[in-house]
């Protein structure tokens, strides 16, 4: 794209950013309605999420958390005491620690899960049509 940004690109700018915080603060609102926090419900998302099946390492949950290892310890210990996270050691290399959802974790996982997906298909037809307009531009 060159040239000068226009009202429209702005007013999609603004609805494609204000479509992704009314879904971050909706699924925040969710997490904590099922006793999570929103920190939590996203370890718990990356957990599940990691296509290992033995399960992330803390350094893997970090990534996809943004957050920095340390940080990432800290929520797994706030987790683990919470009674959503285990610790596993990985089998093929004892000096590896795996994350693991304990049935309590897999339960409100589930229950999130299934809320999340029925929201982004409400909102699918907008934000399609937000980024149809900007592949348009």
């Amino acid at each position: 794209m060159s040239g000068q940004i226009g009202d429209a690109e702005y007013r999609r700018l603004l609805e494609f950013r204000t479509g992704l915080r009314r879904f971050l603060r909706w699924s925040q609102d969710q997490a904590t309605a099922v006793g999570l926090t929103p920190a939590q419900h996203q370890l718990l998302l990356a957990i599940r999420g990691h296509e290992d099946p033995r399960g992330p390492t803390i350094g893997e949950a970090a990534g996809y958390l943004l957050l920095r290892h340390h940080s990432t310890v800290e929520l797994v210990d706030r987790a683990v005491a919470a009674g959503l996270v285990e610790r596993a050691g990985d089998p093929d290399d004892e000096r590896v620690v795996r994350l693991r959802l304990t049935p309590t974790g897999v339960a409100r996982l589930e229950l999130l899960a299934e809320l999340h997906l029925e929201e982004l298909l409400r909102l699918a037809p907008m934000m399609q049509a937000v980024w149809r307009d900007l592949e348009e531009m």
